[in-house]
């Protein structure tokens, strides 16, 4: 990939097509191609096809779908399911169809199974029952990773795949409606000291274990994979580091700086008890995460205030 080839980003709006956005640009890409899903919607076979055709990229980086926390895959099955089976089908087929010279599908932790021996192998794939209250996206995700494959054996391009973490950093979604856990514990811990709440409620127990990635390390990783890999084999994408949800809260709250209580909802759900993935293979190839939990979070609040978030 150089810095003169026409490069397409999925997703660009969103958090993790944003940080590789400001990735390239920082490498100096010069033909960075980009659609919104107003110019484009990526669940039309043939506006898939039409944009293309009229913009020939060389490289893709798939990393447009529809995206939400617990509460929001579990109302929104049917959506989560379609949507992102649709958009990556469309968009990995039109690079085969238009010659992509390399492509990078990005999945989620999620594909896993529900209770996977930690930290989790790429090899665990397929080895057990999913998540119940995820199952429609890590099903869609499982599809694009075997999409990927599929045309690599069939036809023998270079597509490739990675999953990263759980992310946070600029441009994440802070609704409460169906956002992840990290930026809707962030909003809530903001809004309870704006507002003098005296506690803040989070949902279950806090004892499931998280790992946790800033965006911009993963575009880092992006980039990397996109010179660097060319294997079928998925690469999981993560920190190496993990917290229980109990703890996060806490640091959330130390970092906000809301000395309220923090009270647990014992009768909502906590999702999958650990979730940590084993990076030992993309590390081998030669990339390490290098923003701590706290150094990014501290780094995402300081933007939010920054721009009168909320």
């Amino acid at each position: 990939m150089n810095l003169n080839d026409r490069v397409y980003v999925a997703g660009h709006r969103g958090m993790v097509g944003s940080a590789i956005m400001r990735k390239l640009r920082a490498e100096g890409h010069q033909h960075i191609i980009t659609a919104s899903s107003q110019e484009v919607d990526l669940r039309d076979q043939r506006q898939v096809q039409l944009f293309f055709e009229r913009e020939q990229p060389k490289y893709v980086f798939l990393a447009a779908a529809k995206v939400g926390g617990i509460h929001a895959n579990n109302i929104y099955r049917a959506d989560f399911l379609y949507d992102n089976l649709m958009i990556e089908s469309n968009v990995i087929h039109a690079s085969h169809e238009w010659n992509v010279d390399k492509l990078l599908f990005l999945g989620s932790s999620c594909i896993y199974p529900k209770h996977a021996s930690q930290p989790m192998t790429e090899e665990q794939l397929l080895t057990g029952s999913l998540e119940p209250t995820n199952e429609p996206y890590a099903i869609a995700k499982i599809a694009g990773i075997k999409l990927c494959e599929a045309y690599r054996d069939q036809y023998g391009r270079d597509f490739i795949s990675a999953m990263p973490t759980n992310l946070y950093g600029p441009n994440d979604n802070y609704d409460l409606e169906n956002s992840h856990v990290l930026p809707a514990l962030l909003r809530k811990f903001h809004t309870a000291k704006r507002e003098g709440l005296p506690s803040v409620q989070m949902w279950g127990s806090g004892s499931p274990l998280r790992e946790f990635l800033h965006v911009d390390d993963l575009a880092e990783a992006c980039v990397f994979l996109m010179h660097h890999y060319s294997e079928k084999q998925f690469l999981n994408i993560g920190s190496a580091t993990e917290i229980s949800i109990k703890d996060l809260g806490s640091l959330i709250a130390e970092i906000v700086g809301y000395d309220g209580e923090i009270v647990h909802d014992l009768t909502k759900p906590d999702g999958t008890p650990r979730k940590l993935m084993d990076s030992s293979k993309i590390n081998a190839l030669g990339w390490q995460s290098k923003i701590s939990l706290s150094e990014g979070i501290r780094k995402v609040y300081a933007e939010l205030l920054d721009q009168d978030w909320y």
